[in-house]
C-alpha cells in the first residue's frame, strides 16, 4: 500500500493556480461526442482519469490533440458506439458515453463501469431514465446493449435518488432527444453545472427551473465551441485548509469564490483572515485557530453536506 508522509512543520505561503476540475472535465469530454463540428476545451486536469477518458474517446473515432492542458477534438468522422471493458473498466465515468452515443446515433453498446471503490455504484439509475426517454436496452454478458428505435423522445423523468452520474448522463442524451424534457431530483453539484454552461456553450437549450429541477429543449445539431473547464473546488479546499491549519500565507488564482463559499465562511470563524477578490482569494491566520484540526475537518465537511441538501 502507497502511502504519503508530510515533515514539517513549515507554514505554507506562497502563490498558486488551482488545476482544473476532473469531475467537471469527465462528462464535458463525454458530452463533446454529440457534435460534429470541432471542440477546443481549456484547463483540463493531466490525471489518469482524464488520460483514460480521452483514449476513450479515441476508441470511438474522435481525433484528439493534447497541448498542456488544452484539448482540441475533431468528432467530424466519429462514427463508433462500442465503448469496451479494456477502457471502462478502469473509470466509472466511462459509462457516461452512453448517454449521448444514444443520443448522436440510436444505439450503444457499453461495458459496465469499473472505477474508485467508495460503496456500490449501480448504473440502474441511469438505465431507468433513459428508458424514459425510448431507450431499450439489455445487459449481456457485462455490457449494455441499447438502442433507441425511435430516436430519443422527450419526457417528464423524476429520478428515484440523487445520483450525480445519472443527472449528469441524461442532460447530456436529453440535449438531443425530441421535445421537451423536464428532470426532476437532479444532483446540483457545481460541476453539473459546468457540464450545462459546456453544453448551452454548443448551442443547447437547457435551464433549470427550480433548485433540483432542469429543462431541456432538445436541438438537432450543435456548434463549434471553446470552452474552459472550470477549477477544482476540491483542489482549492485542500490548499485552504492546509494554509490555515499551518498558520501560513497563500494567495489562490483562477477560481470562483462564491463556489467555496462555506468553506471560507467556516475558516473565518475560526482565525483565519481571509480578503476575497475578483477570481482569487487571499488567506493568512493572524492567530492561532480556534479549533483543532480534527475540529476543523468535522465543522468543513458537516458544512458541505448540509449544503449539498
Amino acid at each position: 500500500m502507497q502511502k504519503l508522509e508530510v515533515f514539517g512543520a513549515k507554514k505554507l505561503k506562497g502563490q498558486i493556480k488551482i488545476s482544473g476540475s476532473k469531475n467537471a472535465s469527465l462528462p464535458i469530454l463525454a458530452a463533446s461526442l454529440l457534435s460534429s463540428k470541432k471542440v477546443y476545451l481549456k484547463n483540463l486536469p493531466r490525471v489518469k482519469d482524464i488520460e483514460t477518458m480521452v483514449s476513450l474517446l479515441q476508441s470511438l473515432g474522435s481525433k484528439i490533440i493534447f497541448n498542456k492542458n488544452n484539448l482540441a477534438i475533431d468528432n467530424i468522422k466519429q462514427t463508433k458506439s462500442f465503448a469496451s471493458y479494456s477502457l471502462v473498466k478502469t473509470m466509472r465515468a466511462g459509462i457516461l458515453v452512453l448517454g449521448p452515443l444514444l443520443a448522436k446515433f440510436g444505439k450503444a453498446k457499453v461495458s459496465l463501469p469499473g472505477g474508485c471503490a467508495i460503496g456500490t455504484r449501480p448504473v440502474d439509475i441511469h438505465l431507468d431514465a433513459l428508458s424514459k426517454l425510448g431507450v431499450k436496452y439489455k445487459i449481456i454478458q457485462g455490457y449494455v446493449h441499447a438502442t433507441a428505435p425511435k430516436g430519443l423522445i422527450g419526457n417528464k423523468i423524476k429520478f428515484s435518488k440523487i445520483s450525480v452520474g445519472a443527472t449528469e448522463n441524461l442532460i447530456i442524451a436529453a440535449s438531443f432527444a425530441k421535445g421537451t424534457t423536464i428532470l426532476n431530483n437532479c444532483a446540483i453539484e457545481p460541476e453539473i453545472k459546468d457540464l450545462v454552461n459546456f453544453l448551452k456553450s454548443m448551442g443547447c437549450n437547457i435551464k433549470w427551473i427550480s433548485k433540483r429541477s432542469v429543462k431541456i429543449e432538445g436541438v438537432f445539431e450543435v456548434k463549434e465551441t471553446t470552452y474552459s473547464i472550470m477549477f477544482d473546488r476540491i483542489e482549492a479546499g485542500t490548499y485552504l485548509v492546509a494554509a490555515a491549519v499551518t498558520e501560513g500565507n497563500l494567495i489562490i488564482k483562477d477560481i470562483i469564490p462564491k463556489i467555496i463559499q462555506t468553506e471560507i465562511n467556516t475558516l473565518k470563524k475560526i482565525g483565519a483572515k481571509i480578503i476575497v477578490k475578483k477570481m482569487k482569494f487571499i488567506l493568512w491566520v493572524i492567530k492561532k485557530l480556534k479549533v483543532s484540526i480534527s475540529k476543523l475537518l468535522h465543522i468543513l465537511v458537516s458544512q458541505l453536506i448540509y449544503k449539498l441538501k
